[in-house]
């Protein structure tokens, strides 16, 4: 079969020729019709994740038909459209994943390639109203966005909502939920277009932060005073800013984030978070019930990952380096044909 190929770090991937893999016990074998990019993908390429074993078929999120299934696997599965959950071996506990926990695409092959083997549990019917392309976009990102927000943060349709850096595949999955359940919703980029096409999607305002008073401004925005403060807001920086972010919560609000690509948080005062009655969660992937519900959420409201742009397999190189490049708005998807 032809797969994508990451021989080592530092290198470009390869578009290649593998051997097909077959289902042992409890697995499946998808022909997968399209996968999706993910900032982890890059990291691995470029070194900047841990526990790196190469080389790998990368790629998490894929989306396919099941064409075989391995012994003690329901053969109904067979013919099957499904999506892929990447969020393996999660573990006994709902609050944080066991010793064995890895995501798929790094150390396991993944769904840069026309053909994948995963576990049956891993399985889920592909939302009717969603392309294999659309489809194959959801999986790591939507599964991110939901715990941060309905888990971590304990969302409630009432709640106003912050979240940064709009643009981003898990950002944009965090403003689709919260505003499909009805909740008011502001959001940050550095990009004047990605805040416009953010207010398209239903976010009732947002301000750039490379504006040095943008907390200032968003905080005149939303009202002033104590009307002006968030509930909840999701965060993927840290940084310096994440002070900030302190600032605009509202008393007993909920923050919580999932990636740290500013750096460190200096500084950071205890008694601005305490006399605050704040809350500060760190979220990362799901659970297989969270996965569920995600992907239920999706098909019951008929909800539309945002797409950036779309690549046959053997341009994959040329979508990461795009993704790299941090220009894109919704997720990049590789297009898989035989």
């Amino acid at each position: 079969m032809k797969a994508i190929i990451q021989p080592a770090l530092h290198q470009p991937a390869h578009f290649t020729d593998v051997e097909k893999p077959v289902a042992g016990p409890g697995e499946v074998v998808v022909k997968l019709k399209a996968a999706a990019l993910n900032h982890r993908d890059v990291f691995i390429q470029k070194g900047m994740y841990p526990g790196i074993k190469l080389p790998v078929i990368p790629g998490a999120d894929g989306a396919g038909i099941v064409v075989e299934t391995g012994e003690g696997v329901d053969p109904v599965w067979r013919n099957q459209a499904v999506v892929v959950n990447p969020s393996l071996n999660w573990g006994p506990s709902s609050h944080a994943f066991g010793p064995n926990f890895t995501i798929l695409g790094m150390p396991e092959n993944g769904t840069f390639a026309e053909y994948l083997k995963i576990g049956a549990t891993y399985l889920h019917h592909k939302p009717a109203h969603l392309s294999f392309e659309q489809a194959a976009a959801i999986p790591l990102a939507g599964l991110t966005a939901w715990r941060v927000l309905m888990t971590r943060a304990g969302f409630k349709p009432t709640d106003k909502v912050l979240i940064t850096g709009i643009g981003g595949g898990v950002a944009l999955f965090v403003l689709q939920f919260a505003v499909s359940a009805g909740a008011e919703v502001w959001v940050t980029s550095g990009s004047e277009e990605k805040l416009q096409r953010a207010v398209s999607l239903g976010a009732k305002g947002g301000v750039n932060y490379r504006n040095s008073d943008w907390l200032a401004t968003l905080m005149t925005q939303t009202g002033g005073g104590r009307a002006g403060y968030f509930d909840v807001i999701i965060d993927s920086a840290g940084g310096p800013d994440f002070n900030k972010l302190i600032d605009a919560a509202a008393p007993g609000g909920r923050i919580a984030f999932y990636g740290g690509t500013t750096g460190n948080i200096p500084e950071l005062t205890p008694g601005r978070i305490f006399f605050k009655q704040l809350n500060i969660y760190g979220s990362m992937m799901g659970t297989e019930k969270e996965f569920s519900e995600m992907v239920q959420f999706v098909a019951e409201n008929e909800l539309l990952p945002i797409m950036d742009e779309t690549f046959p397999l053997a341009d994959a190189e040329r979508a990461l380096r795009r993704m790299d490049e941090g220009k894109q708005f919704g997720k990049i998807v590789l297009k898989i044909e035989e």
